[in-house]
């Protein structure tokens, strides 16, 4: 295709940050960095320049010392401003707007807004509500919360402490809150009453019972009443609620603790389908640098745009979002179902709130598409400038889709990073074009590649996603890790010093970037490495088909493809639609992509995040245990996959 499908407007060039931040260094260090690409090579080149300038540039506060980076070349090992201060609290309040600092919506059921000077007040008074209860430098807060803004508030408090703050969203089951939360040690947890999803009320009382049973070090449980006004505490031992914690302290001016640049700030979790999930340790600096850069030059936003994405807490878009507020941005919060009670409340609340930048995830667009909702027939989107999409690959088509039932003037941005990062790897470029299929962009200061089996970089084929070079948002390590060789395990047992993130990855001629999945769900029919995405592509483009899951079966000395779909209601798998599947697949891609086996079934495992879990469902295909069905959101779908009669013969 030699048409991208949106390119910038040159008042919209002139005006981006991206513009603005190349000029400053330009005039700052005598550099002649032409476009984006020039721009790019400056961050890897002159990275500690490029990370200092960044801090400068975005105005933030505290103070980065003299030293930019110690053991550079050590990956692990290396350590980014080391006599840094700072305090990540600080910096949220003093970028928080004053009108209205956040909004929120929950469901259609709940409706409230903060100004800028009630988000400082109630964090003043939680922070000295905390401290009271012993909280201080290094000391965890946990929380099962919805996304709405006392749980922004809880978190700025616990950092503006020092203290560590760790989520996950109120659906979780009692085990997946404790295999986290128990290995981390909280002194206070924040919980709510209760939760809206999907026009229901889901009471977590007797759960939050359950699981501080197992949580000793707790000292304070604070429930934030969400469904009921005036919930009853009485079946959680030491209970307090949100407003009874904060009584006793007035509205006095916030203080803060500022701390090293690599000080704990987040404990983050990987999905722990195959164990118990791993605490990823984030530091305040890194933290923070790699936000606002993401925010202000690859989304450019600017003061008084409305930052929106649709997460919840246990999901690391969460922490992300909430760092918008560093960058004068009013942050809008949704909790509970997309598409409650219509499919159309996300779009409803970007055109109430009149929202900048609407976050979701190549799911939903997905479903929206599957559901025939076109948002561009109903809705304004006049405010919406860019789109950002992430969790899973978005499909080309689904770029169409976004164009053709959207918005037409749109920065669509497909962004890939993780919760090992806290960040993205690659993502949007608000002054380059939007090729279908494509992320645009490799992110300023991150050495990406793609490297092949021998660990050479390649360009125009498929290869590991690795970063080269140190940069800040690299874990600080995982808690409970104290010689840290389950954190090198994790990442750089491949390659010595070198960053392999495990996606399926390859460059375009247009210098973006195509992720296939998981590199360790590709599969290996023949010896052959076929990215699961690319069958994902051609499937679920069929309308009668709503969504699929790919594995390899090991068979007969090999590994032969199987696919399992879930169709729309009342259809059943018949030959003629197995003959049109595997005819699209052959077609599209090649003859090894065409599955041996096409099994009908009515669910597909995810993950709580959302994610379809194709490891998981591999091991139930071939009767292996699944050590933690607790990390999935919907574990019953996997009894659909066991011992299926038809995966056990040729």
């Amino acid at each position: 295709m030699d048409t991208p499908l949106w390119s910038p407007s040159e008042e919209r060039i002139a005006q981006a940050n991206l513009t603005a931040f190349r000029a400053a260094a330009n005039a700052r260090f005598g550099l002649r960095l032409d476009d984006y690409d020039a721009l790019y090579n400056w961050s890897i080149a002159e990275k500690e320049r490029f990370w200092r300038f960044l801090w400068e540039w975005a105005g933030l506060t505290g103070d980065l010392g003299a030293v930019d980076l110690l053991d550079g070349d050590r990956m692990p090992g290396a350590r980014w401003f080391p006599e840094a201060r700072l305090s990540y609290a600080e910096n949220l309040l003093a970028g928080a707007p004053d009108d209205t600092a956040v909004v929120f919506w929950g469901e259609d059921k709940v409706k409230y807004r903060w100004s800028g000077a009630e988000l400082k007040a109630t964090v003043s008074r939680l922070q000295q509500a905390l401290k009271a209860k012993g909280v201080g430098k290094g000391d965890r807060v946990a929380a099962i919360m919805p996304n709405m803004p006392e749980t922004l508030a809880a978190m700025i408090a616990t950092t503006s402490l020092g203290a560590v703050w760790s989520s996950c969203s109120p659906d979780f089951g009692i085990q997946g809150i404790t295999d986290r939360f128990g290995q981390i040690e909280p002194k206070v947890v924040f919980a709510p009453d209760a939760y809206w999803y999907n026009g229901k009320s889901h009471d977590v009382r007797a759960k939050v019972a359950e699981v501080l049973k197992d949580l000793p070090t707790v000292v304070a449980t604070v429930i934030v009443p969400y469904v009921d006004k005036d919930p009853d505490l009485s079946a959680i031992t030491g209970a307090v609620g949100f407003h009874d914690f904060m009584a006793p302290h007035p509205v006095a001016e916030p203080t803060f603790e500022r701390v090293e640049f690599d000080h704990p700030l987040f404990i983050l979790y990987s999905s722990g389908t195959t164990g118990k999930p791993k605490c990823i340790v984030h530091g305040t600096g890194g933290t923070i640098l790699q936000h606002v850069k993401e925010h202000r030059l690859h989304c450019d936003l600017k003061p008084g745009d409305r930052l929106f994405y649709f997460t919840t807490c246990g999901w690391m878009m969460w922490n992300w979002l909430v760092t918008g507020l560093a960058s004068g941005t009013t942050l809008v919060l949704y909790d509970g179902s997309p598409f409650a009670p219509t499919g159309n409340i996300l779009f409803d609340y970007a055109d109430a709130e009149q929202v900048t930048l609407f976050g979701t995830s190549a799911k939903f667009i997905q479903s929206l598409e599957k559901s025939g909702l076109e948002p561009m027939k109903t809705h304004s989107l006049a405010s919406v400038r860019a789109l950002a999409s992430t969790g899973s690959p978005l499909m080309p088509e689904n770029f169409e889709f976004v164009y053709r039932s959207i918005k037409q003037d749109l920065h669509l941005a497909s962004i890939s990073g993780g919760t090992d990062i806290m960040s993205c790897f690659v993502l949007g470029n608000p002054i380059s074009p939007v090729w279908k299929g494509e992320i645009q962009t490799r992110g300023l200061g991150m050495a990406v590649e793609a490297f092949d089996d021998n660990g050479h970089a390649v360009r125009g084929e498929k290869g590991e996603l690795v970063c080269t070079r140190p940069f800040p948002s690299m874990p600080i390590g995982f808690w409970a890790d104290p010689d840290g060789s389950k954190y090198r395990s994790a990442y750089f047992d491949r390659f010595p010093n070198i960053w392999v993130h495990g996606d399926f990855i390859e460059q375009t001629e247009h210098g973006g970037w195509v992720i296939y999945g998981r590199s360790d769900a590709v599969l290996n029919p023949g010896g052959v490495r076929i990215g699961t995405a690319e069958i994902y592509r051609q499937v679920e483009q069929l309308p009668e088909i709503m969504e699929a899951v790919c594995i390899g079966q090991e068979w007969d000395g090999d590994v032969r493809v199987v696919l399992f779909v879930v169709l729309r209601e009342g259809m059943k798998l018949d030959d003629a639609l197995a003959a049109t599947i595997r005819k699209r697949i052959k077609d599209n891609c090649s003859p090894r992509h065409v599955p041996a086996k096409i099994v009908q079934v009515t669910d597909i495992p995810r993950t709580r995040s959302g994610k379809i879990t194709e490891l998981a469902v591999r091991d139930a295909v071939h009767g292996r245990p699944i050590k933690n069905t607790e990390a999935l959101s919907n574990p019953q779908a996997l009894d659909e996959f066991r011992e299926r009669t038809e995966l056990s013969g040729a």
